[in-house]
């Protein structure tokens, strides 16, 4: 999942030195969404390691 809001990330960076204003702010938009569900999910993988011991 990280893998791909990184991907994500690069395509906006690209993007956006090429002067491609929308697929920029897509591409940086999509990173940010899958971004912050690996968080969400990194910290309920954290919660249920710690309850599991």
């Amino acid at each position: 999942m990280l893998s791909w809001a990184v991907t994500f990330l690069i395509i906006a960076i690209i993007a956006g030195v090429l002067g491609f204003g929308g697929i920029a702010g897509t591409s940086a938009g999509i990173a940010q969404i899958l971004f912050f569900i690996f968080l969400v999910l990194f910290v309920i993988s954290l919660f249920r390691g710690a309850l599991r011991r």
